[in-house]
């Protein structure tokens, strides 16, 4: 049976002193959960403090982007060695906002998932649909080009050791959530996906929800077969709300 995930993803959100406070909670707070896993992924100057505040929990951490190369004349890019460095365990790669705000292509997620795992990271593979792409019915062609840029690259295989988050882009800080019933659907279609390519890969692998996840929608969610936990914004940022939706994978 597939592990629960809940992944906290801070955006650009933060500072030294309201991150202090909430990680001593979700440090107290993931004690009590046994059979979810636990991660907050930061923006880059904080990674440090992730590092000092969470290496004795059992919470880990990671980033929310990576540059696809080792090194180079890239000013301000980063590189998923530097990340490892800080002790990172995973990288979030191609999320909506950096798909749709700067442009990111499915080929350049795809290089930034394979820099991630060769760094030894373990990259977590956003997907997803615009509204207007939804109101078109090309959510299932939207969502297979992006994971299919990634196994053209990388290989099935390569899923062994990643996470795929399925966002839809209309439910993101909107409040608007997709149903359990819509969400399961685009789940059920991304495994069976990969099963394509790789039964076992696709039986094992961890996909999880974003879109506008609370504690209070989190249990009927993660209830369905094929959501195997979230990939959190806002709520990530209230320590009582984001243990709230850990503890629903229990």
């Amino acid at each position: 049976m597939r592990r629960k995930l809940v992944v906290g993803n801070w955006k650009m959100h933060g500072s030294l002193a309201q991150n202090a406070v909430l990680l001593g909670a979700l440090k107290s707070g993931a004690t009590q959960l046994s059979r979810v896993d636990v991660a907050v992924c930061a923006p880059f100057p904080y990674l440090d403090q992730l590092r000092q505040e969470l290496s004795a929990s059992t919470v880990k951490w990671g980033a929310q982007d990576v540059h696809q190369l080792e090194k180079g004349a890239f000013t301000g890019e980063v590189s998923a060695p530097m990340l490892a460095d800080f002790g990172c365990t995973y990288v979030i790669v191609g999320h909506s906002e950096r798909r749709n705000i700067y442009g990111e292509s499915s080929s350049l997620v795809a290089e930034k998932f394979a820099a991630a795992q060769q760094a030894g990271l373990i990259p977590i593979l956003c997907v997803g649909e615009t509204l207007e792409q939804r109101e078109s019915s090309a959510t299932e062609a939207v969502v297979a080009e992006q994971l299919d840029a990634v196994i053209a690259l990388a290989g099935a295989q390569a899923l062994r050791k990643a996470v795929v988050a399925y966002e839809p882009v209309w439910a993101i800080g909107t409040g608007e959530t997709a149903s359990p019933e819509q969400a399961q659907a685009v789940h059920a279609f991304i495994r069976q996906r990969v099963a394509g390519h790789d039964a076992e890969v696709a039986q094992g692998l961890v996909i999880l929800y974003g879109g506008s996840v609370k504690g209070a929608n989190a249990p009927e969610l993660f209830s369905m077969a094929d959501i195997d936990g979230g990939l959190i914004g806002g709520a990530a940022l209230i320590a009582d709300e984001f243990l709230a939706i850990c503890r629903a994978g229990q």
